[in-house]
């Protein structure tokens, strides 16, 4: 006697393709260990981390410090926290950029084949990128402090003020990962991203006072979000208190989060 198999025909199988949220977490741990072995093979990466503060750091001191401030020390612990703003939010591009490059190289159907979580690729990769907005806002005070700057809320002021701009640009890299999942190329992504982020930067109180400045540019300075967390920040690190600055850029962070986080991650399942 032969045993006959029983084929249960497509229509009728019982298909799962469920997830549990522990092997999701530890997708998303290994996606980003692999975002930072990237890194280590290609160290060029971090230069915009590494060399930006420094040489932003140097020039903006030494040029603006004598006419704002009438000397560098006294204009330090107002440029340090706008330097160490800009350098981590504009850090944050880099998210975007990257996705639609792994995107482009065809990275990610190879991942659609494993048995993996179908997000962890995108939620890897902005958790691997913390490490350079972490790198940006070390190096940042480490080279204010070299210049002479003591920043009055000490070690625990500094701490909360590096935290504040990470937890800020991770919140922001949600809209460059949107670019990245629905732009066409990653020099389109870059192109988009900074020409959002520069006018924002710079035209805020990251280096010059708000009171110097004409009133319609002051009027959007004054509401442009930056210049709440450039605040929020130097309050932290110059005198440690949390003021209502910070709670405006935690806010402004969770509302980020929460309308950018399902349009990425909506648009990134349509395509993997």
């Amino acid at each position: 006697m032969s045993a006959i198999a029983t084929i249960t025909p497509p229509a009728e199988r019982n298909l799962k393709n469920h997830v549990s949220v522990s092997q999701t977490l530890a997708n998303t741990v290994t996606m980003a260990y692999r975002g930072l072995l990237k890194i280590k093979r290609t160290p060029e990466q971090l230069f915009d981390v590494t060399l930006q503060p420094i040489i932003f750091t140097l020039m903006f001191a030494y040029i603006f410090g004598g006419a704002i401030a009438g000397n560098v020390q006294s204009y330090l612990p107002q440029l340090i926290p706008g330097i160490l703003v800009q350098t981590v939010i504009t850090t944050s591009v880099v998210t975007g950029v990257q996705l639609r490059e792994d995107m482009d190289k065809g990275v990610f159907d190879r991942f659609k084949s494993l048995p993996i979580a179908r997000i962890a690729p995108l939620s890897g990769a902005l958790l691997a990128d913390t490490l350079r907005y972490t790198i940006a806002t070390t190096i940042t005070f480490v080279v204010g402090f070299l210049m002479g700057y003591r920043p009055g809320g000490g070690i625990l002021g500094v701490v909360a003020a590096g935290l504040l701009v990470i937890v800020s640009s991770w919140a922001i890299s949600w809209i460059f990962a949107f670019f990245g999942v629905i732009a066409r190329t990653a020099g389109s992504v870059q192109g988009i991203s900074f020409l959002v982020l520069f006018p924002l930067t710079f035209l805020s109180n990251a280096y010059v006072p708000l009171d110097t400045l004409p009133g319609w540019l002051r009027w959007f300075a004054t509401i442009n979000p930056v210049s709440h967390l450039v605040t929020a920040v130097r309050e932290l690190a110059n005198h440690g208190t949390f003021g209502a600055d910070a709670w405006l850029a935690l806010l402004g962070a969770a509302v980020i989060v929460a309308v950018f986080a399902p349009l990425t991650v909506r648009a990134y399942m349509r395509k993997a």
